[in-house]
């Protein structure tokens, strides 16, 4: 009987971020990669049924988390937003193999931060302190 070639999913845990091409720090979690297409329903004179035509393209959020560092490129980049400075960028999600190797890009553009939030404090924890930051984008299209 000939072996099978069994093609295992890559791991979560393996990947970075880099927004105009510049590595920003490890983030611990990265959520919201995912696009839609609304429904236009119609129905057409004497027909019983209901036609569906693709709509407007609809793109999520993409939330980060990491750990807070002495780097503030991300706070400064949100202080343009607040000051009414027009500041969108592009970027990527990239996942790596187990060799580290780019395995899967998603590529996110016309983005901006729309919030940060300051981590949790508590004195009798020992956890990292970790930031979220959520960008709104207008489009994200994975790359094999």
């Amino acid at each position: 009987m000939p072996a099978s070639t069994r093609t295992d999913p890559y791991k979560n845990f393996n990947f970075r971020v880099e927004i105009e091409g510049i590595t920003i720090a490890g983030f611990s979690e990265c959520t919201g990669l995912n696009a839609q297409v609304d429904v236009i329903e119609y129905r057409e004179g004497g027909d019983n049924r209901i036609r569906k035509l693709p709509g407007l393209a609809r793109f999520g959020d993409i939330v980060l988390k990491r750990g807070i560092t002495k780097s503030n490129e991300l706070q400064n980049w949100f202080r343009n937003i607040l000051n009414g400075k027009p500041d969108r960028r592009s970027g990527s999600v990239i996942l790596l193999d187990d060799d580290k190797t780019e395995v899967v890009r998603w590529h996110f553009s016309e983005a901006w931060i729309r919030k940060i939030e300051g981590p949790n404090l508590n004195a009798k924890g020992n956890e990292v302190a970790i930031e979220t930051v959520v960008l709104t984008c207008e489009g994200i299209e994975r790359e094999p």
